[in-house]
């Protein structure tokens, strides 16, 4: 067969060969990721997946997709691009799995100024990291190389990913009454949302930026960069674990947009949560963006997760259990709150 080559295409800023040695190079991290659903190569036109309905009387598909966002602008400062990708599978398995669907497979797409193969790896390696810790197989993906649109040196990241879940198991939100307990899962960081204004904040990109990567006092040594690119955590065994165990009502993932915007989301109208404020467990980044940024708490709750990945809702006489359930798979989860009757959708109460 004769070899794949573009001078032309090459000369205007586009290096085909350079597209096939990523694939190589990528192709052993995509092999950690591989289930026993997945019936093809990477390589061809589409991703095959056999979806194995034993024991699921009504399967219905999930589906999620999402980005990374400004957090990337980080990783360029740093040039470590090997955890965006677990940030890039987070965002997508943890929506999907507030509906209580298992995640399935993932797909990535990865656009750039110029392709260098080993910082494609890199991604690569890290989505197919997010993808072993949330059990779905790394199926398929795009790469273009898009010269004069990115700068050489930036890139953006995005994915996709679909789920199951038998329709009778659906999370039903209409489910939740008065005095039903609200638990939180902690976060890692920031996660993936809010970096606009994390840049803001910090002054990131906005010239030197030396005082970003020295170790800081208030993070125990880390760096404000080392400690913003942690990568979002993801909840899918956990809270496939709890689904198992305990009935739950309703999960919110608190993204952009904080607790205000996420948690009224998994709660039917007529009822807020009652957040008991000192119950939460703020992580210190945040401390160190309200304080630098001179940020009002409502605004702080209102656009970061505050050290709370994710709510869950469960009955009050449920609460003890499904804190346990949650703790011997790996968190360390505690309650934050109730429901109570009211159309305020959060409140957060000293």
């Amino acid at each position: 067969m004769m070899k794949s080559c573009s001078e032309s295409y090459k000369a205007a800023g586009v290096d085909i060969t350079a597209g096939y040695k990523a694939v190589e190079l990528m192709k052993s991290h995509i092999a950690r990721t591989m289930t026993s659903g997945v019936v093809s190569d990477i390589g061809g036109f589409g991703g095959l997946f056999e979806l194995d309905v034993t024991g699921i009387e009504r399967p219905v598909l999930v589906s999620g997709t999402d980005g990374v966002g400004t957090k990337l602008k980080m990783a360029f400062l740093m040039d470590k691009h090997d955890t965006v990708g677990i940030d890039c599978v987070a965002m997508c398995v943890n929506d999907i799995i507030c509906c209580g669907a298992k995640p399935l497979f993932f797909l990535d797409y990865i656009a750039c100024g110029k392709n260098i193969p080993e910082r494609i790896e890199a991604i690569v390696k890290g989505v197919a990291e997010g993808c072993v810790q949330s059990g779905c197989a790394l199926i398929g993906g795009e790469t273009a190389e898009m010269p004069g649109f990115y700068p050489e040196d930036e890139y953006d990241l995005a994915g996709y990913s679909t789920g199951v879940v038998d329709r009778h198991k659906i999370l039903d939100k209409n489910t939740v009454a008065e005095g039903d307990v609200i638990i939180a899962l902690p976060s890692s960081g920031v996660h993936s949302n809010g970096f606009s204004l994390v840049r803001k904040v910090f002054n990131i990109g906005g010239g030197d930026n030396s005082a970003l990567t020295a170790p800081c006092e208030e993070l125990s040594g880390k760096s404000i960069a080392e400690t913003l690119l942690t990568p979002t955590k993801i909840y899918v065994k956990p809270m496939l674990a709890l689904f198992e165990k305990v009935k739950v009502k309703a999960v919110s993932h608190i993204t952009g947009g904080g607790f205000y915007e996420n948690i009224p989301r998994s709660l039917p109208k007529g009822y807020t949560a009652k957040i008991k404020r000192s119950n939460v467990k703020v992580l210190p980044i945040f401390d160190l963006i309200a304080k630098t940024g001179n940020i009002p708490e409502r605004d702080m709750f209102n656009t970061f997760n505050m050290g709370v990945g994710m709510s869950v809702v469960v009955a009050k006489e449920d609460a003890e259990k499904a804190v346990d359930v949650l703790n011997a798979n790996g968190e360390d989860a505690y309650i934050i709150g109730e429901v109570v009757k009211s159309d305020e959708g959060v409140i957060i109460e000293s």
